[in-house]
């Protein structure tokens, strides 16, 4: 079974500085029917005017990544951590037994534009950890592991089981992804249009996957999506 989330359906917040689409609830838009998928439980689509962003706030049990696809964030935690995020870089951030952070657009004349996604853990109580690393330069045509429970293949550990991949379509090629029984996927358009087992999708769309032995993901342009496999 695969349940399509139209781009268009997102939740929405527009305010003075920020531009964000929620795919599930998050803060004000609350959507019973979408409150995440699994152990996924946000992922947010978001553009930052220049010198703007979010200021210093806390998390705590909650396994935070932040993809980059334009201009530039710089990071701060409680951790002491000072980072500048730029495209193709990815962040995870382990709030654990809590964490203050500020993302800001580092740049004077560009929205920043990201992606940032919550994962529920494994466990609570977690010790708080930072992370990060670009995929700015990934082989196309294929699935690269951004985010796995071990940290295999150089990606960054996540204290959860799910495997986040990354993947960058040339137009015509197409890429396959077996899933285990009793697993779920779920498909985030990044960039272009592509197809998942023949069904449209756009920048934007998700796509809940369950009880299916596997995708097929056919590019109509060239395309970039998230796929997580979780348990």
């Amino acid at each position: 079974m695969i349940r399509f989330r139209d781009r268009g359906a997102r939740g929405r917040h527009a305010g003075a500085w920020v531009d964000s689409y929620h795919s599930f609830s998050f803060a004000d838009y609350v959507d019973p029917a979408n409150m995440g998928f699994r152990a996924l439980r946000v992922i947010n689509e978001d553009r930052v005017t220049p010198g703007a962003g979010f200021p210093e706030h806390e998390h705590a049990d909650m396994e935070i990544l932040t993809y980059v696809l334009e201009g530039a964030i710089e990071h701060r935690d409680s951790l002491g951590n000072v980072a500048n995020l730029r495209r193709g870089d990815v962040q995870l951030m382990s709030a654990g037994t809590g964490v203050a952070h500020s993302e800001m657009n580092a740049d004077a004349h560009l929205r920043a534009h990201f992606l940032q996604i919550w994962i529920i853990p494994d466990s609570r109580g977690l010790p708080s950890g930072y992370q990060q690393k670009s995929f700015a330069d990934l082989p196309s045509n294929r699935l690269v592991e951004v985010a796995t429970p071990d940290g295999r293949a150089g990606s960054l550990r996540v204290h959860q089981d799910v495997t986040v991949s990354l993947a960058r379509i040339e137009d015509g090629y197409r890429v396959d992804h077996s899933i285990r029984p009793g697993r779920g996927c779920w498909v985030q358009a990044v960039r272009g249009i592509l197809a998942l087992n023949g069904t449209e999708m756009r920048e934007g769309d998700g796509a809940a996957v369950e009880d299916e032995p596997g995708l097929v993901l056919e590019a109509e342009t060239d395309c970039e999506l998230l796929l997580f496999d979780l348990a």
